[in-house]
């Protein structure tokens, strides 16, 4: 019997204060494959985040209730949790306004396929910064730090 070889997705966190289109952004995703879990603003996105190392791409709203919108919450992820991923989306913005080095920002409305690639960018740019860093060593890495 012959066996296929399953690719291991990573954990993908839907932020999106909308219901409605929560559901729909975390349907597509687990429609891919993705393993998917929601939350419905940047507080409960960050106690998520910290009982659930292994999520590899947040995907987040800009415009939401709470004590962060989904830009704060993305210069959170990079400084807490520097190896996950985000894809931030609006209906209102542009990709050139506060979106983060290496993130990925897609306009609203977004088709299935779209979100999907999204997905998959910020998992590219994760790995190409990882290796990055890797190629540099930690003394590199060390000084990098100790200039902040």
């Amino acid at each position: 019997m012959e066996q296929t070889k399953k690719r291991a997705l990573p954990l993908v966190l839907v932020v999106e204060d909308e219901p409605y289109v929560r559901t729909a952004s975390a349907s597509m995703l687990e429609d891919a494959g993705f393993e998917v879990i929601e939350a419905c603003d940047a507080d409960e996105a960050l106690r998520l985040l910290s009982v659930h190392p292994n999520v590899g791409v947040v995907f987040t709203d800009v415009e939401m209730p709470g004590s962060l919108d989904g830009l704060s919450l993305a210069r959170r992820i990079h400084h807490d949790w520097p190896g996950i991923g985000v894809v931030v989306t609006s209906g209102r913005y542009g990709s050139s306004e506060s979106i983060q080095d290496g993130d990925v920002f897609m306009p609203k409305p977004y088709h299935s396929a779209d979100l999907i690639s999204g997905i998959e960018e910020s998992l590219r740019r994760i790995l190409t910064r990882n290796e990055q860093a890797r190629r540099r060593g930690p003394s590199e890495q060390f000084q990098n730090i100790s200039r902040r």
